[in-house]
């Protein structure tokens, strides 16, 4: 068999939640370009340009909403009756529930970090549970959750963003175990991690308002092998591997995609 057999897409269909953010965007017009028929859920109603000279659909979706995710369901299994692959990738951070370096632990805004906890685990949990009946129907397709180099190292200040991507993790490794002895072994569950990415939530905390590093971007540099922060386009390899036959043996897995932070110990 060619490897490049393995990888081949065209002709799945895909929905990204959170679809239309700075990853999810660059997730979407990737599948899209290898035959992916994709469709963009977020609660943000604008299309991208680049989505509609691909022919990237965007279907408006609360993903923290039980009765948006029914809706979008229900408008799916017409439309199209299955669903390949799904990717979990809506999720961001709130300054309430981030610990200021002027703060502490009891200031925290339980408020705003219930809300970042809900944004990020528990739309992945509800988003999983209404979308992916649609792969179930042909006991094949592969679900991709973004979790974060908080998952399992905590990184001050952010703390419901941190504990929202641990649940990322265990969520994703018991569904791998449900889904393959309740379904069988062609309903795949995995995540991929990201290291430090510039994106619209976190660039309050990664740079200044003349856009140069922070202090705390400086320090996440130094701990990254790689000796930068990441681009969003080297998330494709590992997401079009997962989405591919060409991972069809792996599942529960959190793959770790942050230019060594993770196996970084020192000098």
């Amino acid at each position: 068999m060619k490897i490049s057999s393995l990888f081949r897409l065209a002709g799945k269909i895909a929905l990204i939640t959170g679809g239309t953010g700075v990853l999810g965007r660059t997730m979407a017009v990737s599948l899209a370009e290898n035959g992916v028929k994709v469709i963009a859920a977020d609660r943000n109603g604008a299309i991208p340009k680049e989505f509609t000279e691909r022919k990237i659909e965007v279907m408006h979706c609360d993903v923290t909403s039980e009765s948006n995710l029914q809706v979008l369901h229900n408008d799916l299994k017409g439309e199209y009756g299955q669903l390949d692959i799904l990717i979990n990738a809506a999720g961001g951070n709130m300054p309430g529930a981030t610990i200021a370096p002027d703060q502490n632990f009891f200031d925290l805004d339980m408020k705003a970090y219930e809300k970042v906890v809900a944004l990020n685990l528990t739309s992945t949990v509800k988003a999983t549970r209404f979308l992916a009946p649609l792969m179930v129907k042909n006991s094949k397709g592969s679900i991709i959750n973004i979790s974060s180099m908080t998952a399992t190292r905590p990184i001050s200040r952010v703390l419901g963003y941190g504990n929202a991507k641990a649940g990322v993790d265990h969520f994703t490794k018991f569904l791998a175990c449900e889904m393959a002895a309740k379904f069988g072994d062609g309903i795949r569950v995995n995540a991929i991690a990201p290291g430090f990415f510039l994106t619209e939530q976190n660039r309050g905390l990664l740079t200044n308002p003349d856009g140069s590093y922070t202090e705390r971007t400086q320090d996440i540099i130094k701990h990254t092998p790689a000796g930068r922060l990441g681009k969003p386009d080297e998330l494709l390899g590992a997401v079009h591997w997962l989405s591919s036959d060409a991972s069809s043996f792996v599942t529960g897995s959190v793959i770790p995609v942050d230019g060594g932070f993770s196996a970084f110990g020192g000098f």
